[in-house]
């Protein structure tokens, strides 16, 4: 097996926009976040705590003006760092087939989606057994499609596709051409395993763009890259497709 980690070593992360705080599950505050970032040279963190609509771990949507209270004076004590308001909202079966309404669109700075267990409506259960039928898998990926293309027929956009294929079966092919119609990114995820290496392979051959993210429920883990990175050069993926991701020497 070939050992990318040369490769690998010669570029660096611009920024990270999947972070979690203690606004949802995360242990860190958004100033601890921030902190981080600074200390990794990122340009830019996004806040991104999970949809409402997690039974465990949901944000309080009426929250937004203390979350954003807190990131302007995480700015003021890290000014080179530019801090942004998102969300990871859930995807669920119907419409609008995501957890925020179009109030929570206009509140924030970026949306990211994602499927997850514990989420009402989300078609979880037959996941959360392991099922891996023909009809589960068709369920899932309509689920994200409409996610997807309903978003932009109502003048919004998913920013990123957070760890597509984790937690049940999607089609990937078919998602990956859905990214490539709505200009979502694919996300190469550093908590879970996806995309995974042939998930990866099955994206590449549409024009799609791929992001890195951390999903940093800790802050010491923002900015975190290159296990994600290795992966993608595992895969076979140009690192260029990656988006949020450069060579050192164009610094």
């Amino acid at each position: 097996m070939t050992d990318f980690r040369d490769q690998a070593a010669k570029y660096r992360m611009l920024w990270d926009h999947h972070t979690h705080t203690t606004y949802s599950h995360g242990k860190g505050s958004i100033l601890d976040n921030v902190r981080a970032a600074h200390e990794k040279g990122l340009k830019s963190i996004a806040i991104t705590d999970h949809g409402p609509g997690h039974y465990f771990y949901g944000m309080k949507m009426a929250r937004i003006p203390e979350m954003r209270a807190d990131i302007e004076e995480a700015a003021k004590v890290f000014p080179e760092v530019k801090v942004l308001l998102g969300v990871e909202a859930n995807t669920i079966l119907k419409p609008p087939y995501v957890d925020i309404n179009d109030d929570d669109w206009e509140a924030l700075d970026l949306v990211l989606a994602g499927f997850h267990f514990a989420v009402l409506g989300a078609g979880a259960a037959a996941n959360r057994l392991g099922l891996r039928s023909q009809s589960l898998m068709v369920q899932n990926t309509d689920m994200i499609l409409n996610t997807l293309f309903h978003a932009e027929e109502n003048g919004h956009h998913i920013e990123i596709l957070t760890h597509p294929g984790d937690k049940g079966p999607f089609d990937i092919p078919e998602i990956a051409r859905a990214c490539e119609k709505t200009g979502t990114l694919m996300e190469i995820n550093g908590k879970h395993p996806h995309l995974t290496a042939e998930e990866i392979r099955q994206a590449e051959p549409y024009d799609v763009r791929f992001v890195i993210s951390s999903d940093a429920h800790v802050p010491e883990n923002v900015g975190m890259f290159m296990p994600q990175l290795l992966r993608a050069l595992e895969a076979g993926l140009d690192p260029e497709r990656i988006v949020n991701i450069v060579q050192e020497e164009e610094r």
